[in-house]
Parts: C-alpha cells; structure tokens; sequence
C-alpha cells in the first residue's frame, strides 16, 4: 500500500467526516508480550484516546468503534469482566477530559446487557458531553444484524419502512455513515460491524494489531483515502 502524504495545512485535502475503526489485535497484542489479556485491552484504550486526538487535528468530526461485540459475550468471563471495568474506569475518570475536548459520547448497541452501574455511567457520560462537536460512538454489545432487526421493527411500529426510516432507527443514528473504515489486526471483513452503514464505505486494513496503531498509520489511511475515486455504485 503506498503511503500518502497529509498535509493539514492544505484545506482542500479531502477528508472523511465519519470514520469507522474496528479496534483488532488487543488479545494477540498481549499475548505477543506473555502479558495479561487485560493488559492488551488496556493498551488499546490508550490508542484509542491518540486517535481521538489525531481525528480531531486532522478534520474528522466523528469516529464509530467497534469495543465488543454480541459475539465477545462468549469469552473467558474473567475477560469480560475486565473489559467492563476498563470502561467503568474509564466512564469515572475521563468524561470531563472528553467534555472540554468538544467530544460527544454516543454509545451503540444492547447496553442493557451490561450491569446497572455500567449503563447509568453510560447515560451520565452522554448527558456530560452532549454539547460536543465531535462525536464518539462507541460500539458496546453491538452486532450489524441485530442493530438492522430492531431497526426495521421499530420502523414498522410506525408504519413506514424505507430506507429513509430504518436509517433513523440505527443505533448509530444521527452520526453520518463512515465514508472510510480502518480495521487493525490483518482481518479483512467487517464481522457484523455497520453492515447498513458501510454500504459505500472505504475499507482499509493494516496487519499492525490495534495498540501499536500509530499516527504515520492514521495519516496513510486518510491519504489513501483521499485519493480513491468514490462514484457511489454510478
């Protein structure tokens, strides 16, 4: 893949407005370093918060990523349990930080299958930052296909199902649709991610496994995107 340059300073560089990032490679990270699985999770937390940075310098007004899964359920309970107090932590200590930031918090997808603590911390979390400018989905107990269900049924209760409407019922809504998609890790598919929202996504993979994600990497992946032809199936 070439590398692109990005220059900031160039106001007509094209830039996403939405970004899509499916954060992969935390578990191989760490057990890379025979470290703790939480360890690698944590390590990932860490990038995420260089890429709200490096979003917010480069023209990327919102980011939707992919934390866990409906699938991740099934792992290790120890696991989960350490990934849920990650973002307890998280949800307690840096919601202000991201208030003065500008950034807002939306999160995505069955959050009532997370403790009582854990949602309220959520709703509180959304209320803090809701006078944001940028917008950071977070995807917790999210799945495309569920996401779509619900969607759809909700849009039937009111009695109009097109596309217009079930767009209004995504989990993600009102965030714009990701016009790139960076996933980590070497995996090149989505695995239930934004399946609606992709439709005319870019897609770009790097092997690099999430926590080692860098800032040369963020700007090639906005420099390749820049310069794809997007004619949207025309």
């Amino acid at each position: 893949m070439a590398k692109q340059v990005v220059d900031n300073t160039d106001n007509t560089f094209v830039r996403p407005t939405c970004i899509g990032i499916i954060m992969d490679g935390n578990r191989r990270w760490a057990k890379k370093r025979e470290l703790p699985t939480y360890k690698g999770h944590a390590a990932g937390k860490d990038t995420l918060k260089k890429v709200i940075e490096w979003s917010s310098t480069y023209g990327v007004q919102h980011i939707v990523c992919y934390a866990f899964s409906t699938e991740n359920w099934t792992r290790p309970q120890e696991e989960v349990t350490a990934i849920e107090q990650l973002l307890v932590e998280g949800l307690k200590h840096e919601v202000t930080e991201l208030a003065e930031k500008g950034i807002k918090l939306l999160f995505i997808g069955e959050r009532e299958r997370f403790s009582t603590e854990t949602q309220e911390l959520m709703r509180h979390a959304e209320e803090v930052t809701q006078t944001g400018t940028h917008t950071l989905g977070i995807a917790l107990s999210y799945g495309g296909r569920a996401e779509l269900a619900q969607a759809a049924q909700r849009a039937s209760v009111k009695g109009d199902i097109t596309e217009e409407s079930i767009a209004k019922e995504l989990w993600t809504y009102p965030i714009p649709d990701p016009e790139l998609i960076i996933r980590t890790g070497g995996q090149q598919r989505l695995s239930n991610f934004l399946l609606w929202q992709s439709a005319y996504s870019e897609l770009w993979f790097t092997d690099t496994l999430w926590p080692d994600f860098s800032k040369d990497e963020f700007l090639q992946a906005l420099g390749d995107f820049a310069v794809r032809k997007r004619n949207f199936g025309a």
